[in-house]
């Protein structure tokens, strides 16, 4: 088993043996140093909750639930919500939220986010690129600095929400955003998943991926959870939960499922569009079933600070 990366024995136990980040961790190269996590501190002062949106699996909507739930949280204009898009070498989040092309402006307080609305700041890779066909091919440690950038030289200012979009996997970008974000606060995980085994299977990794860094998991989200037909409201099963789907999982590993979002053609069209679903399609069971589970993370985020401010 992974000693975990604040282990005395990261990267050097018997079970690193093989592991892509067994150096890494040997060097202590994840962990802000003091100084570091103190700027760190200061530059994230005004963030209140920050979620990772996370899944061991690649295509299983990831992206797709990251904006959705950054625009469901948005629709509270009291709300100040941001999303941080880290999957480098991948970034969908600017032609999910119709931004494609935008570029990052430098201010005295550092870079600025691109808005989507007065309310909704997002930041990524992808803004970075001269061509959205541009191929961003790097190591480890260059990904790692640019996801401290993001942290340290973004004015984020007062911020009720940040949502960070992460790529699939539990490597060099999860461990980072991990130990960065560790100087401040995280309340939580999302895991994504769709129902079949081949999904399941890698999620269960991401699972124990966060039990080992003691990150927190808010619950999991089914993707893809059935189709219903728009015409008969027949439902089938495109991608069959052969050993019981998420909410099998979920009991097994005692973690919360909190919900369900069916197929609908028109999630992929809204994305390509770059506009919210939730706005696109406000009477489909997939929004219904989105709206739910926005409301069960923020409930959870609530009781967390609640909980927090009771220990102060």
């Amino acid at each position: 088993d992974c000693p975990g990366t604040g282990s005395t024995q990261a990267g050097r136990a018997t079970a690193c043996q093989g592991c892509p980040n067994q150096r890494l961790c040997a060097a202590g190269a994840t962990a802000p140093d003091p100084a570091e996590a103190a700027e760190l501190r200061e530059r994230l002062r005004g963030v209140k909750h920050t979620v990772l949106v996370l899944s061991g699996k690649g295509g299983v909507g990831k992206s797709t639930f990251s904006a959705l739930l950054a625009h469901g949280l948005a629709a509270d204009e009291t709300k100040q919500v941001a999303l941080l898009d880290i999957d480098i070498c991948g970034p969908s989040i600017p032609k999910m939220m119709g931004l494609e092309g935008e570029q990052v402006h430098q201010s005295g307080s550092g870079w600025s986010p691109v808005y989507v609305e007065e309310n909704l700041g997002v930041m990524s890779a992808g803004f970075l690129l001269s061509s959205p066909d541009d191929a961003v091919i790097w190591r480890g440690p260059k990904k790692n600095g640019l996801i401290k950038q993001f942290l340290r030289d973004v004015d984020w200012g007062e911020i009720d929400y940040l949502i960070v979009d992460t790529p699939p996997g539990t490597s060099d970008e999860h461990l980072s955003i991990v130990q960065y974000l560790s100087a401040v606060h995280i309340d939580g995980a999302v895991i994504i998943t769709t129902p079949q085994e081949v999904s399941l299977q890698d999620v269960r990794k991401e699972i124990n991926f966060c039990h080992k860094v003691k990150l927190p998991i808010i619950g999991v989200v089914e993707n893809m959870s059935g189709f219903i037909c728009p015409k008969c409201k027949n439902e089938s099963q495109i991608f069959p939960p052969t050993t019981g789907g998420a909410e099998k999982m979920c009991q097994n590993f005692n973690i919360s499922l909190l919900g369900k979002v069916p197929l609908d053609p028109q999630i992929g069209k809204s994305c390509d569009k770059g506009q919210s679903f939730l706005s696109e399609a406000p009477e489909s069971p997939a929004t219904l079933s989105y709206r739910s589970i926005i409301q069960r993370i923020q409930e959870y985020c609530d009781q967390h600070h609640f909980q927090e401010e009771k220990v102060i």
